[in-house]
């Protein structure tokens, strides 16, 4: 069964095994004062680190003035703290051979680097320094403005990106789950250096955070460097509790909306989507599959039926996501502009025909495959390792081992599957087009 993560009930001080492999590989959490959790994974005959900070905070907790803000404060945690420049953070690692970098999601936020297990110590001190003593100076907070507008811009200007944004911000009218993670450039441009250092400080609380790592890691020595990193912010009396995981709520309701954003480019950038699932819905696995079979690779029926037997299309996929209270379920291609009606027409009728009729044996047999590859595969490098204890702590509240995720996978039946399909696929879509058509919906329809 999977190990519900307790933190809220674990006494603080106190350290947990998780799970302990047959190889050697051991899941320890300890909590801190404060909240703080600290999660590691011990994977023997690796000779790296990989160790990140997750934070549980995104876009969709962002006020309208304040949106883009956790983006924006993931950038200005690298200008410089008390003790390091920007410079020196950059350097610091980078001379030691590691990697450091961080991203911010719709849900959460996270600080990460990978390096020799010999230098954990440091790649430690640098991220708990970043997240716990950023300055964040009006200086930083302009310099960095110009950054993050010519990021949106870039990303305006990439039609396979713009199209899944204004994908998510029609279905999703009004809420912050439809907003871009960048934000706006009136929401970026308005936006104050006492506005983003209030956000920071409300929400880089200890109970809000999770650290992780994996690799050749030693937990105890981990605590002991993460306690050193957090010493001043977290204090030895200080009871507060972990955060609850981010699940379930009211889901914002999802409009059929049909939705063109002109520009004059030589594709069409088309979605066709549906309401999907929550990220804990016991179906996840049985949706992964079919995700596989309809467009998950060269096999897959969307793959054949517009690219391979019509020379249709280069790029053509199914997709899934999946948060606290609801998903997503599509399908992406990328077409000339007059062939767009017809991809449509055929990737609905792909729809209809697995909502009505399921997948093949065949079919189910490819998909669980992929499952089990990309996940096996996946779990060959510590970041990924790393990413998952974090996700599992932070968002998902629960761990399940590779052996559970296999045996779901495995467990998956073409009427699960069906079930699905028949469940998502009978849902009111969406389209979303980014291309040279004026704004005009008919096109697409």
């Amino acid at each position: 069964m999977p190990i519900e993560l307790a933190g809220r009930a674990q006494a603080p001080g106190r350290t947990r095994t998780l799970t302990a492999g047959p190889d050697g590989g051991v899941v320890r959490r300890t909590v801190l004062p404060g909240g703080l959790r600290v999660i590691s994974e011990a994977v023997p005959g690796v000779r790296s680190v990989a160790f990140g900070v997750w934070v549980g905070v995104g876009s969709r907790d962002e006020t309208p003035a304040l949106a883009g803000a956790s983006h924006y404060l993931e950038h200005l945690l690298f200008k410089g703290t008390r003790r390091r420049d920007a410079m020196a953070i950059a350097a610091e690692l980078e001379a030691v051979g590691g990697e450091l970098n961080a991203f911010t999601a719709k849900e959460y936020t996270c600080y990460y680097a990978r390096v020799l297990d010999d230098d954990m110590p440091l790649a430690v001190d640098v991220i708990c320094d970043m997240v716990t003593s950023s300055l964040v100076t009006a200086r930083d907070v302009d310099g960095e403005r110009n950054v993050i507008l010519e990021e949106i811009a870039m990303h305006d200007d990439d039609p396979g990106d713009a199209v899944h944004d204004i994908f998510a911000a029609a279905v999703w009218p009004g809420s912050t789950l439809g907003r871009p993670v960048l934000g706006t450039v009136e929401s970026i441009g308005s936006m104050s250096r006492a506005s983003i250092n209030g956000y920071y400080r409300r929400r880089y609380r200890p109970g809000n955070l999770v650290v992780a790592a994996a690799g050749n890691v030693d937990h105890s020595a981990l605590v002991r460097l993460v306690k050193r990193g957090f010493a001043g912010v977290v204090a030895a009396d200080d009871d507060a509790v972990p955060s609850a995981p981010r699940l379930g709520g009211s889901a914002p309701a999802f409009a059929p909306a049909k939705t063109v954003l002109s520009r004059p480019i030589e594709q069409a950038n088309l979605i066709l989507g549906s309401p999907g699932i929550a990220r804990r819905d016991d179906r996840r696995f049985a949706l992964g599959v079919l995700n596989a079979a309809l467009g998950g690779g060269m096999s897959s029926r969307l793959f054949q039926e517009v690219r391979e037997k019509r020379g249709l299309a280069y790029s053509v996929y199914s997709f899934t996501s999946h948060y606290a209270d609801t998903g997503l379920v599509g399908v992406y291609a990328g077409c000339a502009p007059k062939k767009a009606r017809e991809v449509l027409d055929i990737c609905r009728e792909q729809l209809h025909l697995v909502g009505a009729g399921g997948i093949t044996a065949e079919e189910l047999e490819r998909g669980k495959g992929q499952m089990r590859g990309g996940l096996v595969l996946g779990l060959e490098d510590t970041g990924s390792r790393m990413s998952r204890l974090g996700k599992a702590e932070l968002v998902y509240g629960e761990l399940m081992t590779v052996d559970e995720i296999l045996a779901a996978i495995d467990a998956v039946t073409l009427d699960d599957v069906h079930e699905v399909a028949m469940s998502l696929f009978a849902a009111p879509q969406a389209i979303a087009a980014v291309g040279p058509y004026d704004g005009d919906t008919s096109l697409v329809a």
